[in-house]
């Protein structure tokens, strides 16, 4: 007999089946559906972690339409009103709307029109005039410096349902604020989730806790599997029993007996490579997958997620991140005789006190260390441990090199001994060690 649904997931439920741009409320939840505003408020922040949801500043929170990976980087008017700090003046209710592009309204009216779509955003001063058009060719309007707008305005807005926001910023910096918001976006879209390979339920075998351990044969001889999630008959997970668990024990024994209690587990939102290291450093060769009730939503596979990590190896990257920077001031100057990188600090790479950061150092002489063990040894590697130390400062603008010495390589480790130099002098040492990871 299926069992009736918890309090959070029918709110869940009744959230996602509200209407896009419909505005929500703790106390309007908790009485709708007759649960304490506690249970209604922790449903819907879960609501606003999976993007059903958006809360803004002096509006409220509003349903909206859950991105996809494909269109990630465009960004809602909702999120546009928190990434500049904004103030909705007018037509909340198209808050929920997705922008295709913005345009700064820096010229004459004529000329700026031409670039103004439905769908798009007028980024503009204290322009009245272009604060109707823009509003009548189908666009949002946010107005900079702080500035008001006509009543007019906002009424036509409110009729529109398209928003109009005002922000202190200046037009440069608010340009700037939703370009780098993009940006981000792209970074995030190009980093592979759980959700992208996890194996769901509906394809995944696995036990019930109150079963016995012929069960496990039964569906080993069905399946030819032999590791699977335990979980109880409101699918929260349990354990995981494997054929390890189960040799030489009696058929008639409960699988609760032998499993493996509270196994380790991901999320959906956790990134492939963080899972991949789990599995590897614990030797797991299969997670559940888990929601926030702990439920099994699916499982993932260490053949998998390393199949999944060698396609995203290969494919072209869109945003620029950190590591990026680093290799783009990485140079590779090594001889037949010498490994030998140079390394340019530059001032976004320095802390406080204007020397290199220790973050960005380990980040450097990870890199160093992967292309030297990778001549080595083509493959996959994991970095297992770095020991930095920084024996003297190392200035803005300074220009370092970068001395790897091999220690040892055997089929599953390399440990590297890496020297730092800046004019001749030595200024940091650091001991690495990788473990490379078997290709399937």
């Amino acid at each position: 007999m299926r069992k009736m649904a918890t309090k959070h997931e029918q709110i869940l439920s009744h959230i996602k089946n509200l209407e896009i741009g419909y505005k929500i409320s703790v106390r309007q939840i908790a009485k709708a559906l007759q649960v304490s505003e506690g249970t209604a408020y922790r449903a819907i922040k879960d609501a606003e972690t999976q993007g059903y949801v958006s809360t803004i500043e002096r509006v409220g929170t509003i349903r909206i339409e859950k991105k996809h990976k494909g269109n990630i980087e465009k960004l809602t008017y909702a999120e546009v009103v928190n990434i500049v700090d904004g103030q909705v003046l007018g037509g909340r209710e198209g808050l929920h709307k997705t922008l295709n592009r913005f345009v700064i309204g820096a010229m004459k009216l004529e000329a700026m029109m031409r670039y103004v779509d439905a769908g798009g955003l007028l980024i503009v001063g204290n322009r009245d005039k272009a604060h109707e058009y823009g509003l009548q060719a189908g666009a949002a309007v946010l107005i900079t410096g702080g500035f008001d707008t006509r009543d007019e305005v906002k009424k036509l807005a409110d009729e529109l349902r398209l928003p109009v926001i005002s922000t202190s910023y200046d037009t440069f910096t608010v340009a700037a604020m939703i370009n780098r918001a993009i940006y981000d976006q792209l970074i995030k879209k190009e980093i592979l989730l759980i959700s992208d390979i996890l194996i769901p339920t509906s394809e995944t075998s696995f036990l019930y806790n109150d079963v016995q351990v012929r069960d496990w044969h039964d569906m080993n001889r069905q399946t030819t599997h032999s590791r699977y999630p335990v979980v109880d008959r409101d699918m929260k997970v349990q354990g995981m029993v494997t054929a390890k668990d189960i040799i030489g024990i009696d058929r008639s024994l409960p699988i609760e007996k032998v499993m493996t209690k509270n196994p380790m587990v991901v999320n959906p939102t956790t990134s492939v490579a963080a899972a991949a290291h789990m599995m590897i450093w614990e030797g797991i060769e299969c997670l559940p997958v888990i929601d926030s009730q702990n439920k099994l939503l699916g499982i993932i596979t260490r053949q998998d997620v390393l199949k999944a990590m060698q396609m995203i190896q290969r494919q072209p990257q869109v945003g620029e991140t950190i590591d990026d920077r680093i290799t783009a001031q990485l140079t590779d100057s090594s001889t037949p005789d010498q490994a030998l990188f140079r390394f340019d600090v530059t001032p976004q790479m320095t802390n406080y006190l204007g020397t290199l950061s220790y973050g960005i150092l380990t980040s450097v002489l990870t890199t160093v260390g992967r292309r030297v063990l990778n001549e080595q040894k083509k493959g996959d590697l994991v970095v297992e441990n770095v020991t930095l130390y920084f024996l003297r400062p190392i200035q803005i603008d300074a220009s370092i090199d970068i001395k790897p010495k091999i220690l040892e390589v055997t089929r599953r480790n390399g440990k590297l001994d890496i020297e730092v130099y800046h004019n001749g002098a030595i200024v940091g040492k650091a001991f690495l060690i990788a473990q490379f990871i078997d290709r399937y």
